[in-house]
C-alpha cells in the first residue's frame, strides 16, 4: 500500500469535489470568454464564476498533457513523450505508451484518501497493443486510480459510431435515435454522479472528464453547423483580426500584443478559389457547431450539479490538451486516414460531399487556415513548441476559494502544475511511495496562491518542450524555440528567441539582437532534457515501433465473437503482401454477410458474400478497388482466400480464391503505406462504420458459420524504406500513389 499523508491526520476532511474537463484540439482563441464569435455560455459561465489564466501552457499533443495533467510530472519522465498507440520500445523509455509506476496519477493518491474517482472519455494513456479487449489491463482507467470508467481508450474515435469501453470492456452504443457521443459522454457522467450522490452523498469525488472534441472527426448535427451559416464567409484573415481585437477588448491577451504573420503556406483568403472557399466554410461551421454542442452538454453537467447543490463546493478545471490541429492538412480532410497516411486531399473530390461534412459518412478536421485562427494571436500548431501548440485557454472554478470571481491571472504555469495544486488544495501529500514502488517526486508547483492573489509571482521559472524535435525552453519571461525539420540533425536546428514579457504572441525574434541569451536558453534546454528523460531524441513519426504480444508475429488466428480489435492491435498489413483465409459453413444460399472487415468509410478492406458471390474491397480515402468473384459461393463447407502480392513498395495485386480456386484478380496501383484505417478489426461483421456502402447496416453479420479467420504476413517493408539514407526526408504520397520526397 502507499502512505496515505497529510490530511490523514486532520480533524476533518474536506468536502470539495474536484472536476477536470478536458478538451481536444481547442486553440488559445475557441472559446467564447477566449475571443471567439463561437457560442460557448457554459464555458464563459465557468470564467465569469472563476479565473481565466491566459499564460499556460501545455505539451502540444494529447497523450503528453494528459500525462502531465494526471500525474504532476514531465511527460518523458513518466514515459509519455508521444502518443501512446506506439510503444517504442526499452530504446525509448521516454516512449513507452503508459504511465510510468512510479508515478501514481491524481486518482490513485485521492482514490488513496477516500475519494470516489470517475473518468469519463478519451484516456489516451495505453500502448495500442494493449487497447486489445485480451488486455494487459494495467494500463486502463480502472488500474490507473479510477473505480468507473466509459469513455473511448485511444487518440480519436467516431461520434456517431464509437468504439466505446466500459470499465474493462467493450460495449456497443447505447441504442437510440439521434445518437452522438459527447452526448453519451455526459449521459454517463450523470448516470456516475446520481448513483455516488444517492448513496455517499457526503463522500468527495474526483471525476476526469475527457471529450472527443474538437479532435477529428468534427461530427455534429446539422442544426448545430446552420448556427454558423454566413458567420464564415469572410474568411480566416478577417476572423482572425476580429477575435485578436476581441482578445485585446476583454483582456485576454497585453494591449501591447502584435498579431503575427499567416503561418507559412496559408493563402490569404482573398486567393482562394470560390469552391476552396464554400469548401473551407463548411469546414470551420462544422467545427464550431462542434464545440457549441460540446459546451451544451457541458451545461448539462453544471445545471446537474446546480440542482444538486454541489455547484458550489466543486473545483472545476477546465482545459485544452493542445493547440489547434494542422492535421487537417492545407485543404482540410473528410477521411482520417489521409493524415496518417501523409495523403493531401483533392478539393473536387472532396467538393462533392459538402453537403455530408458534420454528418455520419465523412471523418471531418479543418485546413491550417482555420487550425491558426483557433490559435489567435499565435503562430503554428499542435505538435509544434511554438505558442500556438503549447498556449491553451485555462478556467479554474472553485467558488470557496476564489474571491475575485471573473478576474484575469497572468503567471505562466503548465499542466504539471494542475495536480500540486489539488493537492494542495486538499492538504494531501503526494505519496513517496504507492503500492511498494518508490515514486519520482512531482515536478510541478502550487498554483494555489494565484487564486487570491492576483499578481502573485509564478512558482515556476523554467518549463521545456519537446515534441517530435520541435523544443523550447521559457525560463522567466524569455522562450527559446526551435521549428524542427524532420530528418535534419538536431544542432543544424535553427533556433528563434522571445521575450514573451513583452511580445507575448512570440512576433519578434530576438536571436540576432541577443546571441548570448539564446545560447544561455539552449544550453538549460539541454541541461532540463537530461533532467526529465527528454533524451535520447527521435524526429520520426513513422517508427515501426515496438509490438509488445505481436512483436515477431507473422500469423494471425481470429475467431467469430472476438470483440472489436483496434487497428493498433491488429496485424499491420501495410507495406507488407498478405493473405487472408476463412473456412466457412454455409446452410443455404441465404447465408450472407462479412467475413472480416478492417476500416470504416474513410478506408480500409472488407471480405464479404452478398447475393450468394464473393467480393473483396479495399477503400483507397475513398477510392475503391472492388473484386467480385466470377463463380457463387457453394454452400455447405468451402475455404475463401484473399491473397496480395506486394509489388513497388505500394501497389501489388489481389487475388480471390475458393475452395483454391482462382475467382477474381485485381491490380491495385494505390495502396495505404502507414494506417490501413482509424478504425479496427471484426470477424463475421463490420461493427462501428462500414467499410462498404454496398452492404446492409447494422453491421451485416455473416448468416452462415465461420471457422476462423487467419491473416498472414508474407513479407515485412520497414518504414525507413520511405526515408532517403542522406537525410531520411519524409515521403509524401500524392493523390495518384506516386512518392515524391518533401
Amino acid at each position: 500500500m502507499g502512505i496515505r499523508a497529510g490530511h490523514e491526520s486532520s480533524d476533518k476532511k474536506s468536502d470539495l469535489n474536484v472536476i477536470y474537463i478536458v478538451l481536444d484540439d481547442v486553440g488559445y482563441s475557441a472559446l467564447g470568454c477566449f475571443g471567439s464569435e463561437i457560442k460557448t455560455p457554459n464555458i464563459d459561465s465557468l470564467a465569469e464564476n472563476g479565473l481565466r489564466y491566459n499564460n499556460f501552457n501545455v505539451t502540444p499533443l494529447c497523450s503528453p498533457t494528459r500525462a502531465c495533467l494526471l500525474t504532476g510530472r514531465n511527460c518523458h519522465s513518466v514515459g509519455v513523450g508521444l502518443v501512446t498507440e506506439i510503444d517504442w520500445g526499452p530504446q525509448y523509455p521516454n516512449k513507452r505508451g503508459r504511465i510510468s509506476d512510479t508515478a501514481a496519477t491524481l486518482a490513485e493518491i485521492l482514490k488513496l484518501n477516500g475519494m470516489a474517482t470517475y473518468m469519463v472519455g478519451k484516456w489516451h494513456l495505453v500502448p495500442g497493443h494493449e487497447a486489445a479487449s485480451s488486455g494487459p489491463f494495467e494500463n486502463w482507467p480502472l488500474s490507473k486510480g479510477f473505480e468507473r470508467y466509459y469513455g473511448f481508450l485511444l487518440g480519436m474515435t467516431d461520434q456517431y459510431s464509437p468504439d466505446l469501453v466500459y470499465d474493462n470492456h467493450r460495449v456497443k452504443k447505447p441504442d437510440q435515435s439521434n445518437y452522438h457521443l459527447t452526448s453519451d459522454l455526459v449521459d454517463k457522467t450523470l448516470e456516475f454522479l446520481t448513483d455516488h450522490i444517492s448513496v455517499t452523498p457526503d463522500r468527495p469525488f474526483f471525476l476526469y472528464l475527457a471529450f472527443g472534441a474538437q479532435h477529428e472527426p468534427h461530427q455534429v448535427p446539422r442544426e448545430f453547423i446552420e448556427k454558423y451559416d454566413g458567420v464564415y464567409d469572410k474568411g480566416w484573415d478577417q476572423i482572425r483580426e476580429e477575435r485578436f481585437e476581441r482578445q485585446k477588448e476583454i483582456g485576454v491577451i497585453p494591449p501591447y500584443t502584435e498579431l503575427v504573420e499567416r503561418n507559412p503556406g496559408i493563402k490569404p483568403w482573398d486567393e482562394l478559389t470560390a469552391k476552396e472557399k464554400l469548401l473551407f466554410i463548411k469546414f470551420q461551421q462544422t467545427y464550431a457547431g462542434f464545440l457549441t454542442h460540446t459546451d451544451q452538454q457541458i451545461g448539462r453537467l453544471l445545471h446537474f450539479l446546480k440542482s444538486k447543490n454541489k455547484l458550489d463546493n466543486t473545483m472545476i478545471v477546465l482545459l485544452s490538451d493542445n493547440g489547434g490541429s494542422q492535421e487537417g492538412g492545407w485543404n482540410g480532410s473528410i477521411n482520417d486516414a489521409a493524415y496518417f497516411n501523409s495523403i493531401e486531399e483533392n478539393i473536387d473530390a472532396m467538393f462533392d460531399h459538402i453537403d455530408e461534412i458534420g454528418g455520419p459518412s465523412t471523418s471531418p478536421n479543418y485546413p491550417k487556415g482555420w487550425a491558426q485562427v483557433c490559435n489567435t494571436p499565435f503562430k503554428y500548431y499542435k505538435q509544434n513548441t511554438f505558442f500556438g501548440g503549447t498556449h491553451v485557454p485555462l478556467i479554474i472554478h472553485c467558488p470557496q476559494n476564489i474571491p475575485d470571481r471573473g478576474s484575469i491571472r497572468s503567471q505562466f504555469y503548465h499542466a504539471i502544475d494542475i495536480t500540486p495544486t489539488i493537492l494542495d488544495l486538499l492538504n494531501i501529500e503526494a505519496p513517496q511511495s504507492y503500492e511498494g514502488v518508490p515514486q519520482m517526486p512531482l515536478h510541478g508547483v502550487s498554483m494555489m496562491d494565484t487564486f487570491t492573489e492576483p499578481h502573485a509571482p509564478t512558482k515556476r521559472k523554467t518549463q521545456y518542450f519537446e515534441m517530435l524535435g520541435h523544443r523550447a525552453i521559457w525560463k522567466d519571461g524569455w522562450v527559446a524555440v526551435t521549428y524542427h525539420e524532420t530528418g535534419m540533425p538536431f544542432d543544424k536546428d535553427h533556433w528563434e528567441l522571445y521575450n514573451v514579457n513583452q511580445d507575448f504572441s512570440q512576433k519578434y525574434n530576438l536571436a540576432v539582437k541577443y546571441p548570448g541569451k539564446l545560447k544561455e536558453l539552449q544550453e538549460i534546454w539541454w541541461q532540463e532534457a537530461k533532467k526529465y528523460s527528454v533524451l535520447p531524441l527521435n524526429d520520426s513519426p513513422f517508427i515501426k515501433g515496438y509490438k509488445g504480444l505481436q512483436e515477431g508475429r507473422t500469423t494471425f488466428i481470429f475467431y467469430p465473437g472476438m470483440a472489436h480489435l483496434p487497428t493498433s492491435a491488429a496485424p499491420t498489413i501495410t507495406l507488407s503482401s498478405y493473405s487472408i483465409t476463412v473456412p466457412i459453413f454455409r446452410s443455404n444460399r441465404t447465408a450472407e454477410g462479412v467475413l472480416i472487415a478492417h476500416g470504416s468509410h474513410s478506408s480500409g478492406y472488407t471480405l464479404y458474400i452478398k447475393d450468394n458471390y464473393l467480393l473483396y474491397e479495399y477503400n483507397y480515402v475513398g477510392t475503391v478497388y472492388k473484386i467480385q468473384s466470377s463463380v457463387e459461393v457453394p454452400v455447405g463447407h468451402s475455404t475463401i482466400r484473399f491473397e496480395f502480392k506486394r509489388e513497388m513498395i505500394l501497389q501489388g495485386t489481389g487475388k480471390l480464391y475458393i475452395d483454391g480456386q482462382l475467382v477474381g484478380t485485381l491490380y491495385m496501383p494505390r495502396t495505404l503505406p502507414f494506417v490501413i484505417s482509424v478504425e479496427g478489426l471484426d470477424i463475421g461483421r463490420d461493427r462501428l462504420t462500414a467499410v462498404s456502402p454496398n452492404y446492409p447496416l447494422p453491421e451485416f453479420p455473416f448468416g452462415g458459420r465461420i471457422e476462423k479467420a487467419v491473416i498472414e504476413l508474407h513479407d515485412d517493408y520497414e518504414y525507413s524504406k520511405f526515408f532517403k539514407k542522406e537525410k531520411r526526408d519524409p515521403i509524401y504520397i500524392n493523390i495518384d500513389g506516386t512518392i515524391s520526397y518533401l
